[in-house]
């Protein structure tokens, strides 16, 4: 049984596949929507190691002729000099307008992929293939892609939509349980940003989740899915409503990058940025202690960390005022009001508004 959620964008519209051991269909699916024959496969060692023979078979057996290109495995080398190794190979290959890319692996190889797609010879298609959790539910759909700069994260990216998304949810047994819980994090976000009651079910289903249950990951996947491309729907580019899905990330992505990328995981950072964010929504009394309070034991309950790392103020300010949502000096955060739905803030007194919630 295979769930379908289209992301709808008129002519741009592609469709998410989500269920288990769905990857040997890869090839048959990419006939259907009349993908290019010539496909370079992008992944990394450690996912070609359990996933490399499937996708190579159902695309062979399909009629595709592949090109296989293996990246380093890690969040520290999703950067321009490891980008610059995909248009290489491509180059070498003489690959053109009419062939594809497909990306196979985590949120780094994604991200990559959709950059090389969206920038190599001004733009060729690609395909989706996440295999952690965190990619499943938020980095694989959406079109955003990008690679950090030593000063930012993703600072460096542009808007690029895949033609599918192929979403099995088997690859996640693979995953190290540290893995599963960052991407839980996500999961998390679109209950406190969007839906109170996905929240509520989250609370109920944890074990499962954390034992990666198929019925409850494909439960979990599906509406995570769903209100992201309910989302990018009404706004593709972030114009408006898209930066609500930042909840959590303004001080997750100052965590990454002054830990260093790899240190913290993505969703570890996220967490830490959620409890971050929901204390400061309830000193503006836009929530409860009690909604923070609410996160922050869903959050432990996942076996993700709670309290920031130890960095100084003018740190975490400094990191923060190079995010890409600060305009003219001034930050724009997302609050939660109770849960199950947000609003933008601006902040144009960085330090003094973290300071209460660092230094109370």
């Amino acid at each position: 049984m295979t769930e379908i959620i289209t992301v709808p964008l008129g002519d741009r519209s592609y469709p998410i596949h989500i269920g288990t051991d769905i990857l040997k269909t890869l090839g048959d699916k990419l006939k259907e929507i009349g993908f290019p024959q010539r496909v370079a496969i992008v992944s990394n060692p450690t996912v070609s190691q359990y996933y490399g023979s499937i996708v190579s078979n159902t695309l062979s057996t399909a009629g595709f002729d592949l090109l296989e290109i293996t990246l380093p495995d890690g969040e520290e080398f999703k950067n321009l000099q490891t980008l610059e190794q995909i248009y290489d190979e491509l180059i070498r290959n003489n690959f053109d307008r009419s062939t594809g890319l497909i990306a196979l692996g985590g949120g780094v190889i994604g991200d990559m992929v959709g950059f090389a797609a969206a920038t190599f010879l001004r733009g060729v298609p690609f395909v989706q293939i996440p295999t952690t959790l965190l990619a499943q539910v938020d980095s694989s759909v959406g079109g955003k892609t990008a690679v950090n700069h030593p000063l930012g994260k993703n600072l460096i990216g542009a808007f690029c939509q895949p033609e599918m998304v192929l979403i099995d949810v088997a690859t996640l047994n693979t995953l190290a349980p540290r893995e599963v819980a960052a991407g839980m994090a996500e999961v998390v976000k679109y209950g406190v940003i969007k839906d109170e009651n996905f929240f509520a079910w989250l609370e109920d289903n944890y074990l499962p989740l954390q034992n990666c249950e198929t019925d409850a990951l494909i439960a979990a996947v599906k509406k995570s899915c769903q209100i992201k491309a309910d989302i990018v729907e009404i706004d593709e580019k972030e114009g408006s409503v898209r930066a609500f899905l930042n909840y959590g990330h303004t001080f997750g992505h100052a965590i990454e990058s002054l830990a260093g990328y790899g240190q913290w995981k993505h969703g570890e950072a996220v967490a830490v940025g959620m409890i971050v964010a929901a204390k400061i929504s309830a000193a503006q009394g836009l929530c409860e202690q009690a909604d923070v309070q609410r996160i922050v034991a869903l959050l432990k309950a996942l076996k993700l960390p709670v309290e920031p790392p130890d960095y100084s103020l003018n740190d975490y300010v400094a990191a923060m005022r190079r995010d890409k949502k600060v305009k003219h000096g001034t930050l724009t955060l997302v609050l939660n009001q109770g849960i199950g739905n947000v609003k933008l803030s601006q902040v144009p007194d960085i330090s003094t508004v973290f300071s209460e919630i660092l230094n109370p």
